[in-house]
């Protein structure tokens, strides 16, 4: 009979990309080299990636450093708005800017958005049910990452925003069967050398 065990969920940015999005730079192959070399003692089941090129090609770098691991596209780990706020719900201070930024996607990327966040947390998050615990990588966007974060934190919907992520850093976050979430690690590029690390992210949050 099959019990039920935690999953841990491996979050990672893809690596830095070309100024038109097409695909890594070198110094995104560098990053997800990394990366990868950085979970080869993880006991991945599946590395899951967004459609974008610039996310399978981070999966499939990765992949390369892990062996037999296999890769799947999956649409709900694309790039997409997650979650729509009304200006009552977000801070006044932040209000302004938050909106302004959201209206700068078109009206069919801001419908698809929830439908694909839903599907995510139904693919990605919660207990398994299979007798040992599992572990898995989404190789995804900035949004995803905040959105499952904030999920993760049960905080407001409106949460995943504020929330960036470098490129190839990595986030864990374990669900276990009888707890909440746990954000076990955010945002860490340990396994990146100074030069690496950072890109992607507003330089006026670096640290």
């Amino acid at each position: 009979m099959t019990g039920t065990a935690a999953r841990h969920l491996y979050l990672a940015r893809h690596g830095e990309a070309s100024p038109d999005e097409s695909g890594l730079t070198d110094t995104g192959r560098r990053q997800a080299a990394l990366l990868g070399k950085r979970l080869r003692e993880i006991p991945l089941a599946a590395i899951h990636h967004g459609p974008l090129t610039r996310a399978e090609q981070t999966a499939r770098v990765v992949a390369e450093q892990l062996g037999d691991v296999p890769c799947h596209r999956s649409e709900a780990a694309g790039d997409y708005v997650p979650y729509l706020p009304t200006r009552e719900e977000l801070p006044p201070e932040a209000a302004d800017s938050w909106i302004g930024f959201l209206h700068q996607f078109t009206a069919g990327e801001r419908e698809r958005g929830p439908g694909l966040a839903a599907a995510a947390l139904a693919e990605f998050t919660g207990p398994v049910a299979e007798d040992e615990p599992r572990h898995e990588l989404v190789v995804t966007h900035n949004f995803l990452v905040g959105w499952l974060i904030r999920a993760a934190l049960d905080a407001p919907k409106w949460r995943w925003l504020g929330i960036n992520h470098a490129n190839a850093a990595l986030t864990v976050i374990r669900y276990a069967p009888d707890r909440p979430p746990a954000l076990l690690l955010f945002n860490d590029t340990g396994h990146l050398p100074a030069q690496l690390r950072w890109t992607g992210f507003p330089p006026e949050l670096h640290v």
